[in-house]
């Protein structure tokens, strides 16, 4: 072999050395630049990858078909927050009985309330249901006002809109990129909006389980005839079930409540009245985008639609 040829050999190796090292730098400082995010629930992981994109990567606690109400705080999630650059809950005590537990165990000092690693979608928008005089005490599980927010479409925008802030916060590089996710992610709502509402229209009302989907009827101007409880967590009683359907006689509408919910109380309505029920998933699937959002909003308009 001569030298010419030897050196040329040289040379090549050299060179795909350096390429093979310019390529795990440029993936190493990738995944520097991605930001880290532990959210609550899917619904809020949904958000989260629709405003920042493929500089992000979520990972969510909370099951879809699981009460975030009512979890305990796992190995699991401690581990997602550990490593986490940024925390994004529901927030208005809806994780009360996990996420500070969990916070406790990951010891990240980053995504503690108050610091820019943590975020609540509830404290982004006006709550409904914010009377005063709510006690956790008394098993009422909304002391702090009503946290489900993310079955509004429309506050969901808005919420987009502050994550969009708060990850420009974390990677001022991609501000422009966040804040333009967030405004398509509100153009997608405001699109829908039309039909949801012609739907609505249709609706002589609605009876739910919990208030939770009342941030929809509300939207969209669909009455609430009642709840099956009595109050936000608390289990309905017999007593409580024959009032309601006292208050219900002679009116026309449907019972809906989330795949989690029990369905006993939506039973008894229909047994008395012939009232149809639905049991529907609030929370889109692990993973899921807009779209799996907008066919929960779709599927839950189109039950309350149908009295």
């Amino acid at each position: 072999m001569s030298s010419r040829t030897t050196r040329k050999g040289r040379l090549i190796a050299a060179l795909v050395a350096t390429a093979t090292a310019l390529l795990g730098l440029t993936a190493t400082n990738a995944a520097a630049d991605t930001i880290k995010v532990a959210a609550s629930t899917t619904n809020m992981g949904m958000l989260v990858r629709e405003i920042g994109g493929e500089h992000v990567e979520t990972t969510t606690m909370a099951p879809p078909d699981r009460d975030a109400h009512y979890l305990e705080a796992r190995p699991s999630m401690m581990a997602a927050m550990r490593g986490a650059d940024l925390l994004v809950a529901v927030g208005a005590e809806l994780e009360e009985g996990w996420v500070p537990a969990a916070l406790r165990g990951a010891n990240n000092p980053d995504i503690m309330p108050g610091r820019t690693g943590y975020f609540e979608a509830a404290a982004q928008v006006e709550l409904i249901g914010q009377t005063g005089h709510a006690d956790r005490g008394r098993g009422d599980v909304h002391p702090a006002g009503n946290p489900h927010v993310y079955l509004d479409p429309v506050r969901m925008a808005e919420v987009g809109h502050a994550l969009a802030h708060r990850l420009s916060e974390l990677r001022s590089a991609h501000s422009d990129t966040f804040h333009s996710n967030a405004e398509a992610f509100e153009k997608r709502v405001k699109e829908r909006m039309p039909e949801w509402e012609e739907k609505a229209a249709q609706s002589s009302g609605v009876v739910l389980f919990h208030e939770n989907i009342d941030y929809l009827m509300d939207r969209l101007d669909i009455q609430i005839h009642g709840f099956i409880e009595p109050l936000p967590g608390i289990p309905p009683t017999a007593r409580h079930l024959r009032q309601l359907v006292r208050d219900l006689e002679g009116k026309e509408g449907v019972t809906i409540f989330a795949d989690f919910e029990p369905s006993r109380g939506a039973e008894f309505i229909k047994d008395q009245l012939g009232w149809e029920y639905y049991s529907l998933p609030t929370h889109v699937p692990v993973g899921g985008d807009a779209e799996d959002y907008f066919e929960v909003i779709d599927a839950l308009v189109e039950a309350a639609a149908s009295s």
